[in-house]
């Protein structure tokens, strides 16, 4: 699946989006007026929330939250590239999703994020069977259901997720790469290289710091607060990159001391400005090579 250079070079322009968890305290208006000043093409909005920690507390899906959505997208003409986050867990009823799938594909979405997280280890069926509702309920309305694996989550890794989306053969469903989850759970790029190139639409992006942590509350407190800007850290983007079809980009770049720092909107600024900087560099390497 290694990129053709004319086709990324001359045919293809990635959009940036802005995702929510990067500055997951705003409201989704906020976060929309952010991303345009800030020089994106578009949001990924958390239209259904999780209770992680610092999260806005209002309902994204409120009436007049709604509506402030709808003006925002109007007056700024940002996009909106994916939306999050249908769970696949114990307890919860995934044909609720969707009324949130629905607005989605109203606000302009054509992603959707899933990602797994039930507590047994002999449930892979219960996950094909929900994996794959949430995909015909989101091709009903022109999603693509992009599959991701959280390393602390129930699918840890690259072979977990591919399984799930190969079993439930969903013309729609895929995989979601996150290049965090991708340095915590060890995957060798090379996985990459035989998977159909149609399973990815966009990747999230962020860089970190060397090292693993050996347990569970150190991943979830860096994939929570502590990502990086693309060039601070040890991922190698290009062997991701050139292994994949041109994708777009989605920044998910929560850094609590960074946001402290600097605030929402610089914050959001420079992880565009990082990413485009590293990414033009792995294109004139791609396209030179």
């Amino acid at each position: 699946m290694s990129l053709d250079d004319t086709d990324f070079q001359n045919e293809f322009t990635p959009t940036y989006s802005l995702g929510h968890l990067t500055l997951l305290g705003c409201s989704i208006p906020e976060l929309i007026y952010i991303a345009s000043r800030t020089g994106y093409d578009a949001v990924s909005p958390r239209l259904i929330t999780t209770g992680t920690g610092g999260e806005f507390s209002y309902s994204p899906v409120g009436k007049e939250i709604i509506q402030a959505t709808s003006n925002a997208l109007d007056v700024t003409g940002i996009k909106v590239n994916d939306i999050e986050l249908a769970s696949i867990s114990n307890n919860h009823d995934v044909s609720s999703y969707e009324p949130i799938i629905e607005l989605g594909a109203k606000l302009g979405a054509k992603n959707l994020i899933s990602s797994a997280w039930t507590t047994e280890n002999d449930d892979r069926n219960y996950i094909i069977d929900k994996f794959s509702f949430i995909c015909e309920i989101s091709q009903t309305y022109g999603l693509n259901v992009a599959l991701e694996f959280p390393t602390f989550s129930r699918l840890v890794n690259l072979k977990d997720a591919v399984d799930i989306v190969e079993a439930a053969n969903q013309i729609n469903g895929g995989i979601l790469i996150d290049t965090l989850y991708m340095h915590l759970s060890r995957v060798d790029s090379t996985e990459l290289d035989n998977l159909p190139p149609e399973w990815f639409k966009f990747i999230q992006v962020c860089d970190v710091a060397p090292g693993i942590p050996d347990y569970q509350k150190g991943m979830i407190d860096i994939a929570r607060y502590a990502r990086l800007y693309p060039g601070e850290g040890c991922i190698d983007f290009i062997d991701i990159i050139e292994r994949l079809p041109p994708v777009d980009y989605c920044i998910e770049l929560p850094n609590k001391n960074r946001v402290g720092e600097l605030g929402y909107e610089e914050h959001a600024r420079r992880c565009l400005l990082s990413t485009k900087k590293t990414f033009k560099n792995i294109t004139n390497k791609i396209t030179t090579s």
